[in-house]
């Protein structure tokens, strides 16, 4: 949620940072005037209750009939102000949930994934004596994987791993979490299932309602750990002699990825569950200090990948293809030979004080103020899509997969092959 005061002072520069992600810009306007409209009701009514408030401490002793008239007439004023201002709190707080964050300056202005920008390549891409096969043809060949019998069960892009594909997958998750906690990230497991206020509270809603599952409790599955930790300190006053606050989460994410029919339906690039270790940092009010984080914690990723020994690329996100609530975003590909691309595994986005105003959290500065903290979050590793990168990059022409040397140690061996 913007500051209120940004967009009375800053009307058009909202309006435009609305229209760039591709949202309504009437918007701003619609909130302007609801927002009116609530300050003359909030000023009529502290008038009033002033007024009563006066009235009732020059009362001496038992009231008159006059005095008790009068006071009944404030009750009678109050009482039919008070619902119709709640009424247009109500309306204007659902406006405000719905502008979107401006982006960052050094963000490009874009419709669609077209306007991203690539500011980064890294790693050797293999080149292969042999046609290499897509991750899922290789996992079927090794009898890791199986869809056909995970699709009767659990439906559409539902899927087993079996045998050492399982435990390259929680060789990955470890090798993760062991990275993370020697930069001195604080590993957490979360609550799956959360409250719509935290979903509400990080941005994920009003925007992705769709794509989330709900429970018969009306509760939300998560999509990404970041909602169950950002919104582990809401409604509390942090001190800033404790930030940055960094966090890892490790969970399933469950997504219905509702507007991708026929798109990756082979494999598990694009699955309603995945595992996910996400890093999430809260910090102080800067965005200079943000930003700093912001490429720092894009590092990270980046270092996993390379001792994973994976090419990667990484984009710069354009308006038109970033989240409402992200003020600047990276993505980072990595490679897939059998189809001769990049495809999207890890997000790293900030977000100013978007989201902690949203969930109400704040902190002592030490000048003396009280501030909202900004946030921050990363993927540092989500599976089974890395696996499926792997599967492809160290795949042998015997069918056999290398697995990455870094690995190897939570594994106890070398080589995923055939077991006859």
């Amino acid at each position: 949620m913007l500051d209120i005061k940004l967009i009375r002072e800053n009307p058009e520069l909202i309006k435009k940072s609305t229209a760039d992600k591709q949202m309504d810009p009437a918007l701003v306007d619609k909130v302007l005037e609801l927002d009116e409209e609530r300050r003359s009701l909030i000023q009529k009514t502290d008038a009033i209750r002033k007024k009563a408030n006066a009235f009732q401490s020059e009362i001496k002793g038992k009231p008159t009939p006059d005095q008790i008239m009068q006071g009944k007439k404030f009750k009678e004023e109050l009482s039919k102000l008070d619902p119709e201002l709640a009424e247009i709190e109500k309306k204007y707080q659902d406006i405000m949930l719905q502008i979107p964050n401006p982006a960052a300056s050094d963000v490009p202005i874009g419709k669609d994934e077209s306007g991203n920008v690539e500011v980064k390549k890294a790693g050797e891409i293999k080149k292969f004596d042999f046609t290499p096969l897509p991750h899922e043809q290789i996992a079927e060949n090794l009898d890791l994987y199986d869809s056909k019998r995970a699709v009767g069960i659990g439906g559409t892009r539902a899927y087993f791993l079996k045998g050492d594909l399982v435990l390259l997958e929680q060789a990955v998750l470890n090798f993760a979490i062991d990275f993370m906690t020697k930069q001195e990230f604080i590993p957490m497991t979360v609550p799956w299932m959360v409250n719509k206020e935290a979903l509400w509270g990080t941005g994920y809603f009003p925007w992705g309602i769709e794509d989330h599952y709900t429970t018969q409790d009306g509760q939300g599955l998560i999509g990404t750990s970041e909602v169950s930790i950002t919104a582990y300190h809401q409604n509390e006053v942090l001190d800033e002699k404790n930030l940055p606050l960094k966090y890892i989460g490790i969970s399933p994410c469950f997504r219905r990825e509702v507007g991708t029919y026929g798109k990756d339906t082979k494999g598990f690039i694009r699955v309603h569950q995945f595992n996910k270790v996400e890093q999430v940092v809260l910090t102080i009010a800067d965005e200079e200090e943000t930003s700093k984080w912001h490429k720092k914690m894009l590092g990270f990723s980046e270092q996993i990948l390379q001792e994973l020994g994976l090419p990667y690329r990484v984009l710069l996100m354009c308006t038109g293809d970033m989240g409402a609530g992200q003020r600047k975003k990276y993505d980072i590909e990595t490679w897939f030979p059998s189809q001769n691309k990049y495809r999207e595994t890890h997000s790293a986005s900030y977000f100013n004080d978007f989201q902690s105003r949203r969930l109400n959290i704040k902190y002592h500065a030490s000048d003396g103020t009280t501030k909202y903290v900004y946030t921050l979050n990363n993927t540092v590793v989500a599976t089974p899509r890395l696996l499926g990168a792997i599967l492809e990059n160290y795949q042998q022409k015997d069918g056999s997969i290398i697995i990455p040397e870094v690995l190897q140690k939570y594994m106890n061996k070398k080589v995923i092959k055939l077991q006859k």
